[in-house]
Protein backbone atom coordinates (compact mmCIF):
# COMPACT_ATOMS: atom_id res chain seq x y z
CA UNK A 1 0.00 0.00 0.00
CA UNK A 2 2.86 2.37 0.81
CA UNK A 3 4.29 1.87 -2.69
CA UNK A 4 0.88 2.61 -4.21
CA UNK A 5 0.56 5.83 -2.19
CA UNK A 6 4.07 6.88 -3.24
CA UNK A 7 3.33 6.10 -6.89
CA UNK A 8 0.14 8.19 -6.82
CA UNK A 9 2.01 11.05 -5.15
CA UNK A 10 4.74 10.99 -7.81
CA UNK A 11 2.08 10.91 -10.53
CA UNK A 12 0.39 13.89 -8.85
CA UNK A 13 3.65 15.86 -8.85
CA UNK A 14 4.18 15.17 -12.55
CA UNK A 15 0.57 16.06 -13.35
CA UNK A 16 0.72 19.33 -11.41
CA UNK A 17 4.06 20.37 -12.98
CA UNK A 18 2.78 19.67 -16.52
CA UNK A 19 -0.48 21.46 -15.72
CA UNK A 20 1.38 24.49 -14.40
CA UNK A 21 3.69 24.64 -17.42
CA UNK A 22 0.74 24.33 -19.81
CA UNK A 23 -1.52 26.87 -18.08
CA UNK A 24 1.08 29.22 -16.63
CA UNK A 25 -0.42 28.58 -13.20
CA UNK A 26 -3.85 29.89 -14.11
CA UNK A 27 -7.34 28.45 -13.80
CA UNK A 28 -7.97 25.55 -16.17
CA UNK A 29 -10.54 22.76 -16.35
CA UNK A 30 -7.77 20.15 -16.04
CA UNK A 31 -7.04 21.45 -12.54
CA UNK A 32 -10.32 19.94 -11.38
CA UNK A 33 -8.91 16.43 -11.79
CA UNK A 34 -6.15 17.16 -9.29
CA UNK A 35 -8.87 17.17 -6.63
CA UNK A 36 -9.55 13.48 -7.28
CA UNK A 37 -5.97 12.63 -6.37
CA UNK A 38 -6.34 14.80 -3.26
CA UNK A 39 -9.10 12.41 -2.17
CA UNK A 40 -7.36 9.16 -3.07
CA UNK A 41 -4.07 9.67 -1.15
CA UNK A 42 -5.53 10.34 2.34
CA UNK A 43 -8.23 7.70 1.76
CA UNK A 44 -5.61 5.02 1.09
CA UNK A 45 -3.58 6.33 4.04
CA UNK A 46 -6.60 5.90 6.31
CA UNK A 47 -7.19 2.35 5.07
CA UNK A 48 -3.62 1.25 5.73
CA UNK A 49 -3.76 3.04 9.08
CA UNK A 50 -6.85 1.08 10.16
CA UNK A 51 -5.10 -2.13 9.12
CA UNK A 52 -2.05 -1.26 11.21
CA UNK A 53 -4.24 -0.25 14.16
CA UNK A 54 -5.72 -3.74 14.17
CA UNK A 55 -2.20 -5.19 14.19
CA UNK A 56 -1.53 -3.13 17.34
CA UNK A 57 -4.62 -4.61 18.98
CA UNK A 58 -6.98 -1.75 18.22
CA UNK A 59 -8.33 -0.05 21.34
CA UNK A 60 -6.63 -2.64 23.54
CA UNK A 61 -3.34 -0.71 23.30
CA UNK A 62 -2.35 2.95 23.45
CA UNK A 63 -0.60 2.73 20.07
CA UNK A 64 -3.64 1.01 18.58
CA UNK A 65 -5.83 3.87 19.81
CA UNK A 66 -3.33 6.43 18.49
CA UNK A 67 -3.18 4.93 15.01
CA UNK A 68 -6.97 4.51 14.95
CA UNK A 69 -7.65 8.17 15.73
CA UNK A 70 -4.93 9.36 13.36
CA UNK A 71 -6.53 7.21 10.65
CA UNK A 72 -10.01 8.54 11.48
CA UNK A 73 -8.72 12.09 11.15
CA UNK A 74 -7.21 11.27 7.78
CA UNK A 75 -10.42 9.54 6.69
CA UNK A 76 -12.60 12.56 7.56
CA UNK A 77 -10.19 14.77 5.58
CA UNK A 78 -10.60 12.48 2.57
CA UNK A 79 -14.40 12.61 3.01
CA UNK A 80 -14.10 16.39 2.88
CA UNK A 81 -12.32 16.03 -0.46
CA UNK A 82 -14.99 13.61 -1.66
CA UNK A 83 -17.63 16.26 -0.93
CA UNK A 84 -15.42 18.91 -2.60
CA UNK A 85 -15.32 16.74 -5.72
CA UNK A 86 -19.11 16.40 -5.59
CA UNK A 87 -19.48 20.18 -5.60
CA UNK A 88 -17.07 20.84 -8.46
CA UNK A 89 -18.07 17.94 -10.73
CA UNK A 90 -21.78 17.45 -10.03
CA UNK A 91 -23.05 20.64 -8.42
CA UNK A 92 -20.86 22.73 -10.78
CA UNK A 93 -19.54 24.93 -7.96
CA UNK A 94 -15.98 25.86 -8.97
CA UNK A 95 -14.71 26.80 -5.48
CA UNK A 96 -17.09 25.34 -2.86
CA UNK A 97 -15.82 27.33 0.10
CA UNK A 98 -17.29 27.43 2.62
CA UNK A 99 -19.42 24.32 2.14
CA UNK A 100 -20.40 21.02 3.72
CA UNK A 101 -16.93 19.75 2.77
CA UNK A 102 -15.43 22.04 5.41
CA UNK A 103 -17.55 20.37 8.10
CA UNK A 104 -15.73 17.12 7.29
CA UNK A 105 -12.31 18.79 7.11
CA UNK A 106 -12.55 20.32 10.59
CA UNK A 107 -13.42 16.96 12.16
CA UNK A 108 -9.88 15.83 11.37
CA UNK A 109 -8.35 18.21 13.95
CA UNK A 110 -9.88 16.74 17.15
CA UNK A 111 -9.33 13.21 15.82
CA UNK A 112 -5.67 13.87 14.98
CA UNK A 113 -5.24 15.54 18.37
CA UNK A 114 -6.57 12.43 20.12
CA UNK A 115 -4.20 10.33 18.04
CA UNK A 116 -1.19 12.38 19.14
CA UNK A 117 -2.42 12.30 22.75
CA UNK A 118 -2.55 8.49 22.84
CA UNK A 119 0.78 8.31 21.01
CA UNK A 120 2.32 10.48 23.72
CA UNK A 121 1.20 7.96 26.34
CA UNK A 122 3.50 5.37 24.77
CA UNK A 123 6.60 7.53 25.26
CA UNK A 124 8.40 9.21 28.12
CA UNK A 125 6.35 12.43 28.06
CA UNK A 126 5.00 12.16 31.61
CA UNK A 127 8.49 11.48 32.92
CA UNK A 128 9.98 14.38 30.93
CA UNK A 129 7.47 16.77 32.51
CA UNK A 130 8.97 16.01 35.91
CA UNK A 131 12.24 17.62 34.81
CA UNK A 132 12.90 21.36 34.61
CA UNK A 133 13.86 21.25 30.93
CA UNK A 134 10.64 19.42 30.17
CA UNK A 135 8.54 22.11 31.85
CA UNK A 136 10.48 24.85 30.05
CA UNK A 137 9.90 23.11 26.72
CA UNK A 138 6.19 22.80 27.50
CA UNK A 139 6.10 26.60 27.80
CA UNK A 140 8.42 27.56 24.94
CA UNK A 141 7.01 25.40 22.12
CA UNK A 142 3.38 26.65 22.43
CA UNK A 143 4.67 30.24 22.73
CA UNK A 144 6.64 29.92 19.48
CA UNK A 145 3.60 28.41 17.76
CA UNK A 146 1.34 31.26 18.93
CA UNK A 147 3.79 33.92 17.74
CA UNK A 148 4.24 32.20 14.37
CA UNK A 149 0.46 31.85 13.93
CA UNK A 150 -0.13 35.51 14.78
CA UNK A 151 2.55 36.58 12.29
CA UNK A 152 1.06 34.52 9.48
CA UNK A 153 -2.62 35.18 10.24
CA UNK A 154 -2.47 38.88 11.10
CA UNK A 155 0.79 40.43 9.88
CA UNK A 156 1.02 38.64 6.53
CA UNK A 157 -2.53 37.61 5.69
CA UNK A 158 -4.28 40.75 6.90
CA UNK A 159 -1.64 43.45 6.72
CA UNK A 160 -1.23 43.83 10.47
CA UNK A 161 -4.90 44.54 11.17
CA UNK A 162 -7.69 42.36 12.50
CA UNK A 163 -10.47 43.93 10.47
CA UNK A 164 -12.72 41.17 9.15
CA UNK A 165 -15.67 41.28 6.81
CA UNK A 166 -18.42 39.67 8.87
CA UNK A 167 -20.93 39.78 6.02
CA UNK A 168 -19.89 36.20 5.41
CA UNK A 169 -19.53 34.89 8.97
CA UNK A 170 -19.08 31.28 7.91
CA UNK A 171 -16.11 32.12 5.69
CA UNK A 172 -14.54 34.22 8.46
CA UNK A 173 -14.91 31.26 10.82
CA UNK A 174 -13.15 28.85 8.47
CA UNK A 175 -10.53 31.43 7.44
CA UNK A 176 -9.44 31.60 11.08
CA UNK A 177 -10.26 28.07 12.23
CA UNK A 178 -8.22 26.25 9.59
CA UNK A 179 -4.80 27.78 10.35
CA UNK A 180 -5.54 28.07 14.10
CA UNK A 181 -6.68 24.45 14.24
CA UNK A 182 -3.55 23.40 12.37
CA UNK A 183 -1.42 25.49 14.75
CA UNK A 184 -2.96 23.69 17.73
CA UNK A 185 -2.18 20.23 16.36
CA UNK A 186 1.35 21.34 15.43
CA UNK A 187 1.88 22.69 18.95
CA UNK A 188 0.68 19.45 20.51
CA UNK A 189 2.72 17.31 18.11
CA UNK A 190 5.94 19.32 18.54
CA UNK A 191 5.52 19.40 22.31
CA UNK A 192 4.98 15.66 22.32
CA UNK A 193 8.06 15.11 20.15
CA UNK A 194 10.22 17.49 22.18
CA UNK A 195 9.28 15.88 25.47
CA UNK A 196 9.53 12.27 24.30
CA UNK A 197 12.79 10.74 25.42
CA UNK A 198 12.37 7.26 23.97
CA UNK A 199 9.95 7.53 21.02
CA UNK A 200 8.82 3.92 21.33
CA UNK A 201 12.35 2.74 21.92
CA UNK A 202 13.61 4.61 18.87
CA UNK A 203 12.03 2.15 16.42
CA UNK A 204 9.32 4.54 15.31
CA UNK A 205 11.16 7.83 15.23
CA UNK A 206 10.95 7.99 11.42
CA UNK A 207 7.14 7.68 11.08
CA UNK A 208 6.61 10.12 13.97
CA UNK A 209 8.90 12.72 12.40
CA UNK A 210 7.12 12.23 9.05
CA UNK A 211 3.76 12.64 10.81
CA UNK A 212 4.83 15.93 12.40
CA UNK A 213 6.17 17.16 9.04
CA UNK A 214 2.76 16.30 7.59
CA UNK A 215 1.02 18.42 10.24
CA UNK A 216 3.43 21.30 9.58
CA UNK A 217 2.80 21.06 5.83
CA UNK A 218 -0.94 20.99 6.48
CA UNK A 219 -0.68 24.15 8.60
CA UNK A 220 1.00 26.11 5.81
CA UNK A 221 -1.46 24.64 3.32
CA UNK A 222 -4.45 25.79 5.40
CA UNK A 223 -2.95 29.25 5.82
CA UNK A 224 -2.24 29.57 2.09
CA UNK A 225 -5.72 28.31 1.19
CA UNK A 226 -7.41 30.82 3.53
CA UNK A 227 -5.16 33.58 2.19
CA UNK A 228 -5.80 32.83 -1.50
CA UNK A 229 -9.56 32.39 -1.08
CA UNK A 230 -9.72 35.69 0.81
CA UNK A 231 -7.82 37.43 -2.01
CA UNK A 232 -9.90 35.50 -4.57
CA UNK A 233 -6.77 34.13 -6.23
CA UNK A 234 -7.43 30.44 -5.52
CA UNK A 235 -8.39 28.05 -8.31
CA UNK A 236 -8.46 24.27 -8.64
CA UNK A 237 -4.90 23.30 -9.52
CA UNK A 238 -3.34 26.15 -7.53
CA UNK A 239 0.02 25.60 -5.83
CA UNK A 240 -1.80 25.21 -2.51
CA UNK A 241 -3.35 22.00 -3.86
CA UNK A 242 0.15 20.65 -4.38
CA UNK A 243 0.89 21.65 -0.76
CA UNK A 244 -2.17 19.74 0.47
CA UNK A 245 -1.20 16.67 -1.57
CA UNK A 246 2.25 16.74 0.04
CA UNK A 247 0.79 17.09 3.53
CA UNK A 248 -1.59 14.16 3.02
CA UNK A 249 1.17 12.07 1.46
CA UNK A 250 3.36 12.58 4.54
CA UNK A 251 0.54 11.70 6.94
CA UNK A 252 -0.45 8.66 4.87
CA UNK A 253 3.19 7.51 4.71
CA UNK A 254 3.53 7.85 8.47
CA UNK A 255 0.43 5.70 9.01
CA UNK A 256 1.80 3.05 6.65
CA UNK A 257 5.04 2.89 8.66
CA UNK A 258 3.40 2.56 12.07
CA UNK A 259 3.47 -1.23 11.97
CA UNK A 260 4.27 -3.43 15.01
CA UNK A 261 7.84 -4.78 15.03
CA UNK A 262 8.94 -2.54 12.20
CA UNK A 263 12.30 -4.24 12.15
CA UNK A 264 10.69 -7.52 11.19
CA UNK A 265 10.60 -8.16 7.40
CA UNK A 266 7.39 -10.15 7.83
CA UNK A 267 5.48 -7.38 9.61
CA UNK A 268 6.80 -4.55 7.45
CA UNK A 269 5.93 -6.31 4.21
CA UNK A 270 3.40 -4.36 2.14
Amino acid sequence: MRKLISTIYIATIIFWILLTIYTGHTSHEAGLYLQILLFIIPFLGALVGFRNARLWGGFKSAVGKAVTFLSLGTLTWSIGMLLWNYYIFLAQVEVPYPSLADAAFILSWPLWTLGVFFLSKTTGVKFALRKVQGKVMLLIIPLIAVVASYYLLIVIARGGTFELDFTDKLKVFFDLFYPIGSAVIITIALTFYGLSSTLLGGKYKKPIVILILGFVANFFSDFTFSYTTTNETYFNGHFVDFMFVTAMFLIATSLSLLVPHLESPHNSKE
